[in-house]
């Protein structure tokens, strides 16, 4: 969505998104000194050779309710197509990469990225983003359906219905049901457009939707809802399934320009008013392109997210033991030098694994450590070092038996790599 880069430490460069037009730089001094441990470089992965070729970008890594692991990404083909590939990991190698779709009219972007969901009947679903006007920010969400493993999709449907060329993205799709999926994501359609399909950036009514939907096979639509009417530009959103119902997750924005973390839940058939998770008060003009991320296993949930309020750099973590009717307290993973994007997947045991982005313009580390709902956590490790620039995207982690998955970009190749990781290296 519309970007500024914003430089917002004096030794932290990060690349922060206010959705505007212009790019402006600015900076803001941190008063905070670090207190948690600066991440331990340790090489604990072992490699996984990569399904994706070079020019590849945007992995997204899914646990099926099979216990198998999906991946998806793009790969660029000659100097306009895009392509959406996936593939399916079966012990600890991919299989040859399926296409799901391509297209040279594809909306691209390093933080909005394509998924792919599974069915407990096999049944898939993915998604990309598709221009629906000549404006740059005019684009429409696709979803396509599979009932034999990928091998053919039917035709793209659009799970909204408003018909305005505006953005509609940072889309999660999930299971709904047996025989149906869910998807929530950023609605633009009350944003004021001119012919050209621009926008006043001023206008405090230009407020971007959180909406949902539920589509059956046949692509029949059901039960969208406005879930809040008013939330952050271009923030990832995340959706997890407790034993009660599903919790969604999403960064916020505020009258006065707060842009927290805040959820909504679906029980006993409709969803919750939205709520802030923790007030952090980050006070920003701007959109930051953070999203939080949520996990759960039966009652159990577990949110990871970046704050930046107060100048202070924070990756936090989460937990509630009831389906998120409360909350704990969090706990601070990371300071310092993090920049965020975090990742986030629930252990056997009920830990969770984390990853973050740490570092400065010149160089940057992908970092883990493991957590349990008590306070207790692992010292951080440095898993590889990696640009903390756009190219870099968003890594991504799912944990599968006693091993995580790790996808990244290596910006040098331009390639999506992989990798796995004992979890028993991280007591």
């Amino acid at each position: 969505m519309k970007f500024v880069c914003q430089l917002l430490l004096i030794l932290l460069i990060s690349q922060f998104s206010s959705c505007q037009k212009n790019e402006t730089p600015s900076t803001s001094k941190s008063n905070v000194t670090p207190t948690s441990p600066k991440p331990e470089p340790k090489t604990l992965t072992q490699k996984i050779k990569s399904p994706a070729n070079t020019n590849s970008q945007a992995p997204k890594l899914t646990k099926t309710p099979d216990g198998n692991i999906l991946m998806s990404w793009l790969e660029k083909i000659g100097e306009k197509e895009q392509a959406l590939y996936f593939s399916t990991l079966e012990n600890n190698l991919w299989s040859s990469p399926q296409l799901i779709a391509k297209s040279d009219n594809w909306f691209i972007n390093w933080a909005d990225i394509p998924s792919i969901s599974k069915l407990s009947d096999g049944s898939l679903a993915a998604h990309w983003l598709a221009k629906s006007g000549e404006s740059t920010y005019a684009y429409d969400i696709n979803i396509v359906q599979s009932f034999d493993n990928g091998k053919t999709w039917s035709k793209p449907i659009l799970p909204h219905t408003d018909g305005t060329k505006t953005e509609h993205g940072f889309v999660s799709i999930f299971p709904w049901n047996k025989d149906k999926f869910g998807a929530i994501w950023l609605d633009g359609r009350k944003i004021k457009v001119n012919a050209s399909g621009d926008y006043n950036e001023e206008d405090l009514s230009n407020e971007m939707t959180l909406r949902f939907t539920a589509m059956d096979k046949s692509g029949k639509l059901s039960e969208e809802t406005a879930l809040d009417e008013r939330v952050c530009d271009c923030c990832p959103t995340s959706v997890a399934i407790t034993s009660k119902g599903a919790i969604a997750v999403y960064r916020d924005r505020s009258k006065e320009e707060f842009r927290d973390i805040s959820f909504v839940r679906y029980q006993e058939g409709k969803w919750s008013q939205p709520k802030t998770l923790y007030p952090d008060k980050w006070q920003i003009d701007g959109c930051p392109v953070n999203g939080p991320v949520v996990v759960a296993k039966d009652e159990l949930v577990a949110v990871a997210w970046f704050s930046l309020a107060g100048d202070r750099a924070r990756v936090q973590l989460i937990f509630s033991n009831n389906s998120g009717e409360t909350f704990n307290e969090p706990i601070t993973i990371a300071e310092g030098d993090a920049i965020g994007r975090v990742d986030l997947t629930m252990l056997d045991d009920s830990s969770v694994l984390i990853t973050w982005l740490a570092g400065t313009k010149d160089t940057g580390s992908l970092n883990i450590l493991r957590a349990w709902s008590d306070g207790k956590k692992t010292k951080p490790i440095a898993l590889l070092e990696t640009s903390i620039s756009r190219k870099s995207g968003i890594p991504k982690i799912v944990s599968l038996n006693n091993q995580a998955i790790i996808a990244w970009i290596d910006v040098n190749q331009s390639r999506v790599l992989t990798s796995s990781l004992n979890i028993n290296n991280l007591q």
